[in-house]
């Protein structure tokens, strides 16, 4: 039976005068959806405060068990044993599906997980299903998202004694305007209203203004300036900012993101003890994962893991790993992570010695490599001033603070934050080129023209494509929408202007616009168009096969080229 793990009370034991506070009070919970677990933290008027659990925990798995035909989520359910979450009955690593469709690469590397993961490859969302009484009992990773976020949302109403609505966020640097769109539609569903996504090093660094705000005030009573490098990877990915702190303002100078994390690591270590790990049955892979976990932790503590798991079936693996083991077999990672810190750097102008903290966050922060990496390429002692499993959730909880209604008189958050762009956001010009409009790492809100033009002579039509990403041919970016603008008077090629203004505003809303003006007119010759982008629900891959099917092969001599200036 399933054991609770809080107690909704009855408002039988509040009075009136409760009440009547409770109902007027605006609360804003700062939610850390991690990929392996999660955590929920609140603004309580002097401090921030973590939620716990009844099993006073404050990292809570992201797991959804399955009873029969209803998703139970881990907050309120506890298996009897570790080895049963991972025996098919229970959904996790949703933040690695969440958003993206089958024919995604990471999607194809979760065929492995101890669940089933179905797919078409037709460029649609994936089905994800669990093993109930040996039936398959379907469902999708936004739906698992929103159950759990519900059960968040009850937790922390349970403890707070409120209702709870408002939220904000943290979110991996590399998400999709597609996946950002399905995380708050899962907010919807849970009955939460998001006011902010916030990228993950973004929120630590909120986190670390605040620390500096209270530590380090010169004579004249303001802070002095610091520049801090965060990186964060946990189980599913990997961020790095650079930020600057100037007297309570936190100036996000770059953010570069991928992929990688703590799955990879898991996975690795997989296929390198057991080479034939994909065909093994769905219990028999958990305990696999369980086992290789297992060890993966030890080995940031010890030298060497004795690992010894029964799979069933008469196999079984019994092997000593050692940690310079582990580094070697996951090279490839650690080579990546450090070419994001030199890059991120890189994108904000700032050198190793301009650097005045490094910090370091995250599920992997505690794996030694990760540590020595760091603190080689940053040339700088890992700053030890905050919890690494808890920092992100911590700066959204601030960042709830600054963005709700609070009494503030001793100003511990009197705090600013500007956000830059995580990706590029621009259109297909020049046949098969992505030209961006806004590049990355602009400060936002922002808004930004660039000139076009037709690319054969008479064409009356043309066709703006927007894409977000950052490789320079159009078909490695997500899709995000697209529009045509008609009636353009016939004229050479090159000769017609077409206006394409992209403007994201403080809630990072994107809103595409053209418009067609001739040269020697000061005024547009068509209405200006414009559109809330993305535009399609599923994806990159369903937009482009729309794209492809509606316009097929006069799609290039519809597009437009870029002059040569901007505005």
């Amino acid at each position: 039976m399933a054991e609770p793990e809080y107690i909704v009370e009855s408002e039988c034991g509040t009075t009136e005068e409760e009440k009547s506070s409770s109902a007027s009070s605006e609360v804003v919970i700062g939610i850390d959806i991690g990929t392996s677990q999660c955590s929920v933290a609140v603004w309580n008027g002097s401090e921030v405060e973590l939620l716990k659990n009844t099993r006073n925990q404050p990292l809570i798995r992201f797991d959804v068990p399955v009873d029969n035909d209803i998703p139970l989520g881990e907050v309120n359910y506890h298996l009897s044993h570790k080895h049963e979450r991972l025996s098919g009955a229970s959904i996790l690593n949703m933040k690695r599906l969440i958003g993206r469709v089958d024919t995604d690469r990471v999607v194809r590397a979760s065929k492995n997980f101890p669940f089933l993961v179905q797919t078409l490859d037709m460029g649609v969302r994936p089905f994800i299903a669990a093993l109930v009484n040996n039936v398959w009992k379907s469902t999708t990773p936004e739906e698992v998202l929103a159950l759990y976020l519900a059960e968040l949302r009850i937790m922390a109403e349970s403890k707070l004694k409120r209702p709870v609505k408002d939220v904000v966020l943290c979110i991996p640097v590399s998400f999709s305007r597609f996946q950002l769109t399905q995380i708050e539609r899962a907010c919807t569903i849970a009955g939460l209203h998001v006011l902010r996504l916030m990228p993950e090093p973004a929120a630590v660094a909120l986190l670390y203004a605040q620390q500096q705000q209270h530590m380090l005030r010169d004579n004249t009573g303001r802070v002095s300036k610091r520049i801090a490098l965060v990186f964060n990877m946990g189980a599913g990915y990997c961020d790095v900012a650079v930020a600057g702190i100037d007297g309570g303002v936190t100036e996000i100078k770059a953010l570069l993101g991928s992929e990688i994390g703590g799955e990879d690591f898991l996975q690795n270590m997989m296929r390198h003890l057991l080479p034939s790990f994909d065909k093994l049955d769905i219990k028999s892979m958990g305990l696999l994962r369980v086992a290789i976990q297992e060890a993966i932790h030890e080995l940031s503590f010890q030298e060497s893991v004795q690992i010894d798991v029964d799979l069933g079936h008469g196999s079984r693996l019994c092997k000593e790993v050692k940690r310079e083991e582990f580094e070697e077999v996951n090279e490839y990672i650690f080579f990546k992570s450090g070419i994001l810190i030199v890059q991120c750097m890189h994108d904000a102008d700032v050198d190793v010695e301009d650097l005045t903290d490094v910090i370091v966050v995250g599920g992997c922060s505690c794996i030694p490599k990760i540590r020595k990496l760091v603190e080689n390429l940053c040339e700088r002692e890992i700053y030890q001033g905050m919890n690494p499993l808890t920092a992100a959730v911590y700066g959204t909880a601030l960042e709830g603070a600054l963005t709700s209604v609070i009494d503030d008189p001793l100003g511990d958050v009197d705090l600013l934050t500007s956000q830059v762009t995580t990706l590029g956001i621009g259109i297909r010009a020049n046949r098969s080129e992505f030209v961006p409009v806004i590049p990355r790492n602009t400060t936002m809100p922002v808004h930004k023209e660039m000139i076009f033009t037709t690319v054969k002579d008479n064409q009356t039509e043309a066709l703006i494509v927007v894409y977000e990403g950052e490789p320079e041919m159009e078909d490695e970016n997500h899709l995000l929408g697209y529009f045509k603008i008609t009636g353009i008077p016939p004229a050479l090629k090159g000769v017609p202007e077409i206006n394409v203004g992209m403007d994201i505003n403080a809630s990072n809303e994107l809103s595409v616009l053209a418009r067609l003006i001739l040269p020697g007119s000061r005024h547009p010759l068509v209405p200006v168009m414009e559109l809330k982008m993305p535009t399609v629900d599923d994806g990159h891959s369903c937009c482009a096969e729309v794209l492809a099917r509606a316009y097929g092969p006069t799609l290039d001599s519809m597009i437009v080229r870029r002059k040569n200036h901007s505005i």
